[in-house]
């Protein structure tokens, strides 16, 4: 059963992420954006299919003009929508988007503006705190995300601190091993899970650090779902298969997803799923949360917990957030 479309509106990016290889730089200029007309058919299609939920990503999903437009489409479909931007667009689409992003996430890989600058390689750390606010005064209930690396991690409380007192979520993402970047040692996912327990603001996926802990997907008994679960659409207008991380095939969007989703070739992707050679040890974030959608293992168990806490956060703060008076910050 289809849950979530990951929609790559661009590939083009404004910062260099050290851990990401997403952004398209050396072919920016040229590297298309996903056509508005394309995008409400294939997702009118999905939704159609059944996914609840698609992430509008990139690249930076704010280079796209049409961001706003693609928000509305798929939010008037009652999809979930998410964003995750580095702030520096925000300031100018924030009254587009607002009411449009069930799940807006803030990029902020440090506490300290230099090292988070360096980071990305280019000056947004400002450029996130203004978004934050903006978001807040908008009625928006905004996370900050920290990709947390074997450099960062023991940043974990002050930006903990920051999130606290801005009355936001905090989501701990660890950086997963793709592309020859090793992923988070023993020693990271340790402090990691001390640090967050019980603390309500934080989040952190407990399914994905016992799925680490435990040499990551396993090709002969393959929890990934990345084909079944997810659809992943390029700016091309292609579907990849079998996940973008490691997608080797593109189909072109010239016929019906729902003819194409019955092919033989997509449903012998379908059966691999999991099982390629580059699936062995996999932890990408993308597909596992997807995978571990129901209760069916001990790593949907182990999610539980700290889903629930998310979406009390959500369910509970963010109607609180839409009460308070954004220039006394009371109620």
């Amino acid at each position: 059963m289809l849950l979530l479309c990951n929609y790559y509106v661009t590939y083009r990016c404004n910062a260099f992420c050290e851990f990401c290889h997403f952004g398209n730089h050396e072919n920016f200029n040229n590297t298309p954006f996903a056509k508005l007309e394309d995008f409400k058919s294939n997702v009118k299609q999905l939704a159609d299919l059944g996914v609840k939920f698609i992430d509008l990503t990139g690249g930076e999903p704010l280079l796209h003009k049409d961001i706003h437009l693609m928000a509305e489409f798929a939010k008037g479909l009652n999809m979930q929508t998410s964003i995750t931007s580095n702030g520096l667009l925000y300031p100018k689409f924030a009254e587009k988007l607002a009411g449009k992003i069930n799940l807006l996430h803030f990029s902020l890989d440090s506490p300290d503006e230099e090292e988070h600058n360096k980071i990305r390689k280019v000056n947004c750390y400002s450029h996130v705190l203004k978004s934050l606010e903006i978001a807040k005064s908008l009625g928006e209930y905004p996370d900050i995300l920290f990709t947390v690396t074997d450099e960062t991690y023991l940043k974990l409380p002050r930006m903990h601190e920051i999130a606290s007192k801005a009355g936001l979520m905090l989501i701990v993402n660890p950086v997963f091993s793709y592309f020859g970047n090793p992923g988070l040692s023993e020693k990271a996912l340790d402090f990691l899970e001390e640090y967050v327990d019980g603390k309500m603001n934080v989040y952190m996926n407990s399914g994905f650090i016992k799925l680490r802990r435990n040499g990551g997907n396993d090709i002969n008994d393959p929890l990934c779902k990345a084909v079944s679960r997810v659809v992943v659409i390029s700016p091309y207008n292609e579907i990849i298969l079998p996940c973008y991380h490691f997608g080797n095939e593109r189909i072109l969007i010239d016929k019906p997803i729902k003819e194409i989703r019955k092919t033989e070739r997509l449903k012998y992707l379908q059966k691999m799923e999991g099982r390629f050679d580059f699936c062995k040890g996999c932890t990408v974030n993308c597909y596992f949360e997807p995978s571990f959608a129901f209760p069916t293992n001990s790593y949907a168990m182990a999610s539980l917990s700290s889903k629930f806490k998310y979406g009390y956060n959500k369910l509970v703060k963010q109607k609180i957030q839409k009460i308070i008076n954004p220039k006394t910050g009371k109620l």
